[in-house]
């Protein structure tokens, strides 16, 4: 399965994409991770991110895509992939699809998860993660299972995002709407864009997201 996943900031784009990573067998690839992943194997573009990281430049779209690119050709990504923040504009819409062309791996669906404004602000005040492994909970939505533990790795401190508060996001949607929600009409021209309700709890979008990709795996058989 090779799977864009579309949608505002708290939407559950990462929540979800973990799941599918461990149902499907296919990695979770998100900008942040693959920029500190290059960087840390001191690739030549990882050198070059890291050049412009230290500087406290943005790193630009031609590094971005170059870094995508390799990830892209590691052994783990050859049954597909799911992207995880990445095309965040349509120039790098443009660049994915003609990588993907050479690489001769098409994107199969590209799906949104719609969620209201309001909630994302209640989705993105409550969360925190493992300090230790990196997991999410939430305060409401996906607390651990014991008080205070990680269910998956039993770490006990957990940390919270300084910019998960509602003014900060008010900025991150305004930047979303501008740049990255175009991508919606753009996957649609090409008849790829899926839209799922993304206003449920995990459990709940989780059912309906893999009752969007089995569609797709009925008409592939």
């Amino acid at each position: 399965m090779r799977l864009i996943l579309l949608g505002p900031p708290g939407a559950g784009k990462g929540t979800q994409a973990k799941m599918l990573t461990e149902k499907l067998g296919v990695p979770q690839l998100s900008t942040g991770d693959m920029l500190r992943e290059a960087v840390a194997a001191g690739t030549a573009t990882g050198k070059k991110a890291k050049a412009v990281m230290e500087a406290g430049k943005l790193v630009s779209d031609a590094i971005v895509n170059a870094i995508v690119s390799e990830r892209l050709d590691h052994k783990d990504c050859a049954r597909g992939f799911i992207l995880d923040g990445y095309p965040r504009t349509l120039a790098q819409a443009d660049a994915l699809s003609a990588m993907l062309r050479k690489k001769r791996k098409p994107l199969q669906k590209v799906v949104e998860l719609v969620v209201d404004d309001d909630a994302l602000v209640e989705r993105i005040a409550g969360r925190y993660t493992c300090a230790k492994c990196g997991e999410g909970f939430h305060d409401k939505f996906k607390q651990p299972r014991n008080a205070g533990t990680c269910d998956k790795c039993g770490g006990t401190e957990f940390k919270r995002r300084a910019d998960d508060n509602a003014d900060t996001l008010r900025v991150r949607l305004f930047a979303y709407y501008k740049d990255t929600a175009p991508l919606t009409g753009y996957y649609h021209a090409q008849g790829m864009l899926r839209k799922i309700d993304g206003m449920g709890d995990i459990t709940k979008v989780k059912r309906l997201l893999a009752a969007e990709l089995g569609k797709g795996q009925k008409r592939r058989t």
